[in-house]
């Protein structure tokens, strides 16, 4: 076992990060996490912030202690991968100018109306392919530029957030190119910064960094980060998919050939296909789906649903009540109780932010004429119905886009943990799912190293080594007449 090489993968998600080693041997990948930490916003007056100083001392922390448990000389590389769309500014020399703004800031609203008056919708997606959220990095750079204490005046360049944490590492101050296309200021077709649209809200051109590849060696350590954690000057830091959804995607077990869709399961529920060219057609923008680029060069078409974020935000409040439930535990409670009761629209405005989930939930269904939950678990599992209907309601739209119908969906990250969740698509979408694996992000990662070091040649060769390592589940639907009557209630709930 102590020959076997070690790569490390940052991984940093919505409510906690993770550095993952993934050792290889005997033809596979086995995942040992060495260090958890929370990823906890900070309220300042009335912005909503990460703490980008505690995630990095997280991620320092993960670093020494990889290297007490395998020692540096088997660590050969780190690749790190995040959410998309937020960033920080840096100065002339490299300082970052002011902790990252968190995507659910409150700043954005009204920003996308102000936009749109400027350019078209219709300009805006023919040149980027995104989809319109108030959270994408276009609008929250509106709203920038807009404020009066911005440290724009100040900055040299914008880096998106794992950019940010390959610069401390490497000194490098690039971009990596499946997370720049989260920002709605690159066009995927011409493969590059839309200069258009950095013009159209008054940003300077010069302040976007250059972009690099996924599976790329962006260079060594720094020498103070192998002192400070003892890690080899030697190390390599590489790029991978650094939009955490394209390493997720990348880990998919599907097999050469197979008409499949995904669902990354998570805070988000992204549900999408692997193309090889954009669709940036009207219809494309009229349902608001969006082109993210893949690795291997190709195009993530899908659509992000608010997932369960609406059951963590339910945990929260009921934890402030004394309650304090697991995940397993809520999904234990979603699946005792009647099923497909009433439904909400998980993308609801009502829904996006911090609130009083259960309440909120509780005035949908009233003012919508439907039975109120009774209690916890009704309210888990109109969740999970709700977010079962959606899937369905996008699945079908995908696959007009697309113009084939998918076969099966293969449902990643640490949502399908969630039997009762994976239960309701299966039935919802009349179509088998496959569920694995749950750190789909931290493989993909960790895949997209081994072809930045050379060990790995194509996505079919990397699919083939997630297969061989990583268990799956098949769930089947059932009470499909029943989930069909549901559905029409649900679509006239949509309108």
């Amino acid at each position: 076992m102590s020959e076997y090489p070690v790569y490390l993968a940052i991984d940093l998600g919505a409510g906690s990060g993770r550095v993952i080693a993934g050792v290889m041997g005997d033809g596979k990948l086995s995942l040992e996490e060495v260090n958890r930490f929370e990823n906890q916003p900070i309220e300042k007056g009335q912005g909503l912030y990460w703490d980008f100083d505690a995630l990095w001392k997280g991620i320092l922390e993960g670093l020494t202690a990889s290297v007490e448990r395998f020692g540096a000389e088997r660590i050969q590389s780190i690749g790190v991968d995040t959410w998309g769309v937020d960033y920080g500014f840096l100065d002339v020399d490299g300082n970052l100018l002011s902790i990252p703004r968190h995507y659910r800031d409150p700043r954005t609203r009204g920003v996308m109306k102000e936009l749109l008056g400027r350019i078209s919708a219709d300009e805006i997606f023919s040149r980027s392919g995104i989809q319109f959220m108030d959270i994408n990095t276009m609008v929250q750079m509106g709203a920038e530029v807009r404020d009066a204490n911005t440290v724009l005046p100040q900055a040299a360049r914008f880096l998106m957030i794992p950019d940010l944490i390959n610069h401390r590492l490497t000194g490098k101050a690039l971009c990596e190119r499946t997370n720049a296309s989260t920002t709605q200021f690159y066009n995927p077709v011409k493969k590059c910064w839309s200069p258009d649209l950095f013009e159209a809200i008054g940003l300077p051109l010069s302040v976007a960094p250059d972009i690099v590849e996924p599976g790329q060696v962006l260079g060594s350590v720094l020498e103070g980060i192998a002192i400070e954690t003892g890690l080899s000057a030697e190390t390599k830091v590489v790029t991978v998919g650094s939009h955490d959804t394209a390493s997720a995607v990348a880990a998919v077990p599907a097999e050469s050939g197979t008409r499949f869709a995904y669902l990354s399961s998570g805070t988000w529920s992204l549900l999408g296909v692997e193309i090889d060219e954009p669709i940036l057609t009207s219809r494309a923008r009229e349902y608001n789906f969006t082109n993210e680029v893949g690795v291997f060069d190709t195009i993530r078409l899908l659509k992000n649903i608010n997932g369960l974020w609406l059951v963590q935000e339910c945990r929260r409040i009921w934890k402030q009540q004394g309650h304090h439930w697991s995940y397993p535990d809520l999904a234990r409670m979603a699946a005792s109780a009647t099923r497909l009761q009433s439904f909400v629209d998980p993308d609801d405005e009502r829904f996006t932010g911090r609130c009083d989930m259960p309440h909120e939930i509780e005035n949908y269904c009233r003012e919508s004429g439907q039975v109120i939950p009774n209690g916890p678990a009704q309210i888990l599992r109109l969740i999970t119905d709700s977010l079962a209907m959606k899937i369905r309601f996008v699945l079908e739209r995908l696959e007009k886009l697309i113009e084939q119908r998918v076969d099966v969906l293969h449902i990643i990250g640490g949502g399908g943990q969630n039997d009762q969740l994976n239960k309701s698509i299966a039935s919802s979408i009349n179509r088998p799912v496959i569920v694995g694996p749950y750190e789909a992000t931290a493989a993909g990662n960790l895949m997209m190293q081994k072809v930045a070091l050379g060990s790995c040649g194509s996505l079919e060769e990397g699919r083939t080594l997630i297969r061989n390592s990583f268990e799956t589940r098949r769930f089947d639907p059932a009470h499909p007449k029943e989930w069909e009557q549901a559905y029409q209630r649900f679509l006239k709930l949509l309108g």
